[in-house]
């Protein structure tokens, strides 16, 4: 069974911070880390590959400091690592990142199964995943909580929907986002990040997989974010304390009333 992972590095939460001028984030001197449920993706392919035998190559987009991200996946099991890397590929939107993404995929065919967290916790958006199955013209499952294999090539998986869980039962080739629920990810063991260290890293850019400039980055990107602003909230309230109950009650009651709340 040959399984594709993508992944993401992204900011620690609560670090992400946006270039006012651009509109994109800005990575600068913030800690990154991996995508919390991408653990979750790389986990269901190990399993998998427990369970009958083959290969799971990670992938990710990002500059060289991604590196970290998939080093850290070659540790927990992955067999290979591959990097998409490059200014080009700079401030593309979440259509051109899948377009990107897609080439690559492509281009390490064969491939049976393609896995993905539900969404990163950045852009916290969830559509490269059915971006990359849609480009690839492939069945995608997403919000998937559950994932049996039933025999050598059919699955049978259980997804979150508006009313309820749905059971499905699917062939390869096709892609599926998970959530946190799935499973319970594993820690990399020593020998997993000694081995991990001495992987080599395959890096692409844009040239190498014949991908056109102008369908990536900001000029390939359909989107934009024209503005963004920074909103303080002041809460013009009043403190009582101290005074008689009866007082406190006129005086809130007077309050609302000032403010159209009564």
């Amino acid at each position: 069974m040959e399984m594709i992972v993508l992944i993401k590095q992204v900011p620690e939460i609560g670090e992400a911070k946006i270039d006012p001028e651009t509109g994109t984030l800005n990575r600068k001197g913030i800690p990154l880390t991996m995508n919390p449920i991408d653990y979750n993706a790389i986990e269901l392919a190990l399993q998998i590959k427990e369970e009958r035998g083959g290969k799971v190559r990670v992938i990710s987009m990002g500059p060289q400091s991604a590196e970290k991200a998939l080093r850290e996946a070659l540790a927990l099991g992955c067999d290979e690592a591959f990097l998409l890397t490059g200014q080009e590929f700079a401030a593309s939107d979440t259509y051109a990142t899948a377009y990107a993404l897609t080439r690559l995929v492509d281009f390490l065919k064969p491939w049976d199964i393609i896995i993905t967290g539900e969404k990163a916790i950045d852009g916290d958006t969830g559509q490269v995943g059915p971006a990359v199955a849609s480009f690839l013209n492939i069945p995608i499952l997403t919000y998937a909580i559950r994932c049996q294999l039933i025999d050598q090539s059919h699955f049978l998986i259980e997804r979150t929907i508006e009313s309820g869980v749905q059971r499905i039962t699917l062939s390869s080739p096709f892609l599926i986002t998970v959530t946190k629920g799935m499973n319970i990810p594993r820690f990399p063991t020593l020998r997993g990040k000694i081995t991990a260290r001495q992987k080599e890293i395959k890096k692409f850019n844009a040239q190498s997989l014949g991908i056109s400039e102008d369908s990536i980055g900001l000029s390939g990107s359909p989107t934009r974010v024209v503005k963004v602003e920074n909103f303080k909230i002041e809460r013009k309230g009043k403190i009582l304390k101290d005074m008689d109950p009866t007082v406190m009650a006129d005086q809130l009651v007077q309050f609302l009333i000032e403010r159209g709340a009564w």
